[in-house]
């Protein structure tokens, strides 16, 4: 059953990765499904470094002192705690184990930082001992980090005070006004058991330009805090640099398109439920216009307050160091006829691909890799669905329509999925094992190398 126009069905290509289209040409995907038994992610380190290399780029063209941490909440892999190791950057933490993890693959204390709601005391102790930057997000926070160090310690405390946004006053993160003036002065009086060195905070969204404002505010509170004889010489902006999965004609146009109709069941989606699929300043593009815009009440650039105040930048990106560093495979296995489309039923679950949990949808086009790539060309629409006993667990409500009738035995690959779609909703529901991660480099060969990740647990 084929459809005969493509115009009735929108789709959202992702943007071109050569490295994805090497792996999918090279026939590992299929050995690979067959090998493991299901579902997997494989992962692409080679990105990882680009990216990362991208981001130091625009901090250098800026003349800009800058520290990239990696947000390990955005993937699980063990790998990227391993390119951040090799490649001197750090990691963002917010538990025991995802410090451990860090510290076992190679990444030095004081490149690692630790965020997060009320840490516990292991947590603390641990960071405080490997030298790691502790955000400090509450002032019984930072009375029970001072009692925990004493008065007269082997190491300081290294902490940073994070914010609460003036845009976001309800936010259960961050510090007010009032407490702020309160954990300065107890910085102050702590001496040498605290080493006060900034101010933090992390905004929802990814627009630049109330970043910037309040990166703004922060250089200006890193002054009166030296005036109390704080170090006071970095900020970190936190994450929030957002990611272009598809180009700008094909966003517009999707949006314009997109109805209900286009999705099983009839499920409604409005443009804000979705991420924003494209970005016309994405990755190290939306650090460079960070860096160019001018904060609310300057006449300057923030690159240019962070300079005469010598400051170093702190980031804390996730996705953006992930764009295109990974995708994840899934295997047919049912598929049914409805009226003019088919429903699919995979291998794995939505868990695996997380945006279905946040009432959303994940929107780039999947890859049908065909067992019969000879089999007649057309439009074939079908939705995804997973393989447990929820009606509400499909990986696509949309109906995709792809270029020949997916069958079972076919696979289904969902381009760029390593920033947070893999493993952040995880859960082994019915017993279904957790699809394991694949490295694979070398995509410049005929043969790609592969090899398991090394994660934990």
């Amino acid at each position: 059953m084929a459809v005969s126009t493509a115009s009735a069905w929108p789709t959202l290509p992702a943007l071109p990765d050569p490295a994805t289209r090497a792996v999918l040409d090279s026939g590992l995907p299929a050995e690979l499904s067959y090998a493991l038994g299901g579902p997997f992610h494989f992962l692409l380190p080679d990105a990882f470094d680009a990216n990362l290399r991208a981001l130091r780029s625009a901090l250098s063209d800026a003349d800009v002192a800058g520290f990239v941490y990696f947000a390990k909440k955005a993937n699980k892999a063990a790998v990227w705690s391993e390119r951040c190791a090799a490649n001197g950057a750090g990691v963002d933490t917010a538990s025991v184990g995802e410090l451990q993890d860090a510290l076992g693959h190679g990444v030095r204390g004081e490149h690692l930082v630790v965020t997060g709601p009320a840490k516990d005391g292991a947590l603390l102790r641990l960071a405080v001992r490997q030298g790691a930057l502790i955000a400090v997000d509450a002032l019984d926070e930072l009375d029970a980090l001072l009692a925990m160090v004493g008065p007269d310690p082997v190491r300081p405390a290294r902490v940073v005070l994070r914010c609460l946004p003036p845009a976001q006053p309800h936010s259960r993160f961050g510090l007010h006004d009032a407490e702020l003036e309160a954990a300065l002065e107890r910085c102050a009086r702590a001496g040498g058991a605290v080493r006060m060195e900034g101010f933090s905070f992390h905004l929802s969204g990814y627009a630049v330009q109330p970043r910037a404002d309040l990166a703004g505010r922060l250089v200006e509170r890193c002054l009166k805090a030296r005036a109390r004889g704080l170090v006071a010489d970095r900020i970190s902006i936190g994450g929030g640099l957002a990611v272009s999965y598809t180009d700008a004609v094909s966003w517009r146009t999707f949006l314009a398109g997109q109805h209900s109709g286009h999705y099983h069941a009839g499920r409604s989606f409005t443009a804000g439920d979705f991420y924003p699929y494209h970005s016309p300043a994405a990755g190290a593009g939306a650090l460079r216009a960070l860096l160019a815009a001018r904060p609310e009440g300057h006449h300057r650039g923030l690159a240019e307050l962070l300079k005469d105040a010598g400051l170093t930048l702190l980031l804390e990106p996730g996705r953006a160091l992930l764009d295109r560093a990974g995708a994840t495979v899934f295997r047919i296995q049912g598929a049914k006829d409805r009226a003019g489309y088919q429903l699919l039923t995979v291998d794995g679950t939505s868990l695996s691909l997380s945006e279905q949990w946040f009432n959303s949808e994940y929107l780039p086009d999947p890859h049908l890799l065909s067992r019969d790539p000879d089999a007649p060309a057309g439009i074939h629409p079908a939705s995804v669905g997973a393989a447990t006993c929820l009606e509400s667990d499909l990986l696509s409500w949309r109906k995709i329509p792809f270029p020949r009738r997916p069958r079972v035995g076919d696979l289904l690959v969902y381009p760029n999925t390593a920033g947070y779609q893999m493993d952040s909703n995880e859960s082994p529901f019915h017993d279904l094992p957790l699809p394991p991660k694949v490295v694979i480099d070398h995509t410049e060969r005929p043969r790609p190398r592969w090899r398991l990740d090394r994660q934990r647990g």
